[in-house]
């Protein structure tokens, strides 16, 4: 079975009211994207925590909808335009789609990657590696973490090399929680991972299962109010700076900070926020992101 991709190019206001008539009238599926992604007029929809944007819409939307072979895509537009109460003339280009296994696709993207020395993280439809390894099944899903991003990578290098047996560690901003499944496989013996998005959390708890690691998940009012070996913020220079005193307050004396989501250009500024309590020195960097650790 074939289906066709409609795209129609809006400005910001109109692009809602089009999406929703497309559905109404029949659309199988629309989503609206930035028309100037990868361009020099590309907007970000979002922000970091206190530097959000003033509205949350791109300046010019691209609506894409997809319709059956059956469904004439002139004929529905013309009544998406009324039903939306538009009145301008819509510009659209067609595109047919062939049916695909949609979920063997989205496997396909996913493939087993290689960090440090000895770590694998492997998508749970792939086979492990069989020689010695350190093995963490990951099933991508909405929450960050799978091993592709440099900041990741810089926090599973340090947990290989630093993490040691009987070591406390608290991963603030757990996302899938790779990083804290990675601390148990490591040698930790107790870990909590926290994060804002409850669906993060369950992705976290159902990836841990999955590697049969026992880790606490909570949301931050849940953080246990005991301090740890080590504290790994994985997350962005804004909120690290805005989390300072809540995030030295949960390392113990002597022990360690790793904070990373750094691009290497704010560094200094990163520093700065938490240079009261402790020095802060760059372990590595890699593709312009940064890694920093100190000790209380």
């Amino acid at each position: 079975m074939s289906y066709r991709e409609v795209v129609i190019e809006l400005e910001l206001e109109l692009a809602e009211p089009l999406s929703d008539a497309l559905l109404q009238l029949g659309a199988l599926s629309v989503y609206v994207e930035d028309a100037d992604a990868n361009m020099p007029n590309e907007k970000a929809l979002f922000g970091e925590p206190s530097f959000e944007p003033d509205r949350a819409a791109w300046i010019r939307s691209r609506v894409i909808a997809m319709l059956s072979a059956e469904q004439d895509p002139a004929v529905l537009l013309e009544a998406a335009a009324k039903e939306a109460n538009l009145s301008t003339t819509l510009i659209f280009t067609v595109h047919d789609v062939q049916e695909q296994d949609w979920v063997k696709l989205t496997q396909s993207q996913f493939k087993p990657i290689h960090i440090g020395q000895r770590i694998w993280v492997v998508p749970s439809w792939h086979e492990a590696p069989k020689q010695s390894a350190i093995v963490v099944k990951i099933d991508p899903g909405l929450a960050f973490g799978t091993g592709s991003h440099p900041t990741t990578r810089l926090c599973m290098e340090w947990i290989e090399r630093y993490v040691c047996a009987g070591d406390s560690l608290l991963d603030y901003g757990c996302g899938s929680g790779i990083l804290a499944i990675l601390s148990r496989k490591c040698g930790a013996s107790t870990v909590v991972g926290i994060d804002i998005d409850p669906k993060a959390i369950e992705l976290a708890q159902y990836n841990s299962e999955l590697n049969h690691v026992d880790i606490s998940y909570g949301l931050p009012h849940e953080c246990p109010e005991n301090k740890f070996d080590i504290v790994i913020a994985n997350i962005l220079s804004n909120p690290l700076k805005l989390m300072t005193a809540m995030l030295i307050s949960k390392v113990r004396p002597r022990g360690r900070l790793v904070l990373s989501g750094i691009l290497v250009h704010q560094l200094d500024e990163v520093a700065s926020a938490y240079s009261y309590h402790t020095k802060l020195s760059v372990w590595c960097e890699h593709d312009g992101w940064a890694c920093l650790v100190g000790q209380l």
